[in-house]
């Protein structure tokens, strides 16, 4: 009977293998690049380009809080009774004991109401420009001179 220890276990050593001769994976897109983006993110950089574009011309928003949210909340789950003509697009919530206004739209009901990127692209702009027209008390012409206009960059 053979007295030798039993081998000890290795680490495992990593993988060194080109499987089929084809070389090392490398990345398929440089770093820097984003390999895909979810449809929020992209909706959210929609939304944020709305405003950079607003920001230019109303300085004062840079204290206003801007936010994607999926769909309108409804208190306790209770059925809103909305029609789907009736969903709001986005929202205003006033300033309130320090804390900032914000200015709200909803993802979802805009991707129904939208078909290509360029139509939600319009749409959301519009959103945005009716909430900050609320919130400043002006008409949503005054806050973009291009407001409602087809073709605005």
């Amino acid at each position: 009977m053979d007295s030798s220890p039993p081998p000890q276990p290795t680490e495992p050593r990593p993988r060194r293998r080109d499987r089929h001769g084809r070389g090392m994976r490398g990345p398929v897109a440089p770093p820097q690049v984003p390999l895909s983006a979810s449809r929020a993110e992209l909706f959210g950089d929609l939304v944020q380009d709305s405003v950079e574009r607003l920001e230019r011309r109303w300085p004062q928003l840079a204290e206003v809080e801007f936010m994607v949210a999926e769909v309108p909340g409804a208190p306790g789950g209770a059925d809103t009774g909305w029609n789907d003509e009736a969903v709001p697009l986005g929202g205003l919530v006033e300033p309130h004991e320090g804390r900032p206004a914000r200015i709200i739209v909803y993802r979802r009901p805009v991707e129904i109401r939208s078909k290509t990127r360029d139509d939600r692209a319009l749409l959301v702009h519009e959103i945005v420009v009716e909430q900050v027209a609320e919130l400043l008390g002006l008409s949503p012409e005054t806050v973009d001179p291009r407001y409602g206009q087809d073709g605005q960059d």
